[in-house]
């Protein structure tokens, strides 16, 4: 008896899905529209499930197709991957890749490196996913993680691919009617923005200074009326001129720059965000993945060159 799932049916029914409808999918695969119809018919008719609702104009997946989708791209990706090991001098970046960034970040900096990293590489196919927080490095659901700060876990690898500083700032406006802080505790006085994201502890700030052993931290339990888990709303609340903000330098560097916001406590260093480029081990020889985090690589340190 055959298997309800056989391989072929996996590039087939990723190349149906990225081609939208039969006929565009007949024209990518070099057969005629009724054949494309058949081999979908006798996919569905062995798993005994609709992949596929079909109308006159246009086609679209049912819940079982997405999953299936899921699966046979995740199926294809490690094959490529197979290939990519037993020959990685010559491979030639292709396939799937996942990257998953943070929301604002991946909107502004990493989706429109993506746009430039496929023209150069037009045989990988990238999805992109942004999140408020990063997804478990435990799960196999990305190829590549863009995040801020090294994980504490020696199952990846984390490559460094740009500095970053946090950073706190304040519109001029608020500053004038409220005041500059001078030192950490003044921050207790103030409208602090909020920012719920990742693991570290809500509300509480640390501030350094000093270096070597004359260095000392002071951790600031922060308060104030706004909160949100998405960094591009709290920057344009700082811009507003509601509050005083964490922030990380990538995201604030131009309203810094003219004027928008201004620095408050430079005297004081707080917690590093470096930006780092994260995946599994068994990924480091892919060469989509080697050539994506190259070219980001690249990319960000001519970026900070040019600042």
């Amino acid at each position: 008896m055959p298997s309800e799932v056989q391989p072929a049916d996996l590039g087939f029914f990723s190349t149906l899905a990225s081609a939208g409808s039969l006929s565009a999918a007949a024209r990518e695969l070099g057969i005629t529209t009724p054949a494309v119809s058949k081999h979908l018919a006798l996919m569905e008719q062995r798993i005994g499930v609709s992949l596929v609702n079909r109308t006159t104009r246009r086609m679209s997946l049912t819940p079982e197709g997405e999953l299936y989708l899921e699966h046979a791209r995740r199926i294809l990706g490690d094959i490529d991957s197979m290939g990519e090991l037993l020959g990685v001098s010559k491979a030639t970046p292709k396939g799937l890749l996942r990257v998953n960034a943070t929301l604002g970040f991946g909107r502004s900096h990493v989706a429109p490196l993506i746009s430039k990293f496929v023209r150069k590489y037009p045989q990988v196919e990238v999805q992109l996913q942004l999140s408020v927080n990063p997804p478990p490095l435990t799960e196999d659901a990305f190829d590549v993680c863009i995040r801020f700060g090294a994980p504490p876990d020696s199952r990846v690898i984390a490559r460094r691919i740009a500095a970053n500083r946090r950073l706190l700032c304040a519109a001029p406006a608020y500053l004038a009617k409220h005041g500059m802080p001078k030192v950490p505790n003044d921050l207790t006085k103030h409208n602090c923005i909020g920012i719920r994201q990742g693991e570290e502890a809500y509300g509480v700030w640390r501030l350094s200074s000093g270096r070597g052993r004359s260095a000392s931290t002071e951790a600031v339990k922060t308060r104030g009326n706004l909160a949100t888990n998405d960094g591009e709303i709290a920057v344009n609340w700082a811009l507003d001129g509601h509050g005083i903000l964490m922030r990380a330098e990538w995201d604030i560097e131009r309203y810094l720059h003219n004027g928008r916001l201004v620095r408050v406590l430079p005297q004081y260093d707080t917690p590093d965000a470096d930006i780092h480029a994260v995946y599994p081990q068994r990924h480091q020889l892919a060469a989509r993945v080697r050539a994506f985090v190259d070219f980001v690589a690249l990319a960000f340190k001519e970026q900070e060159a040019e600042a």
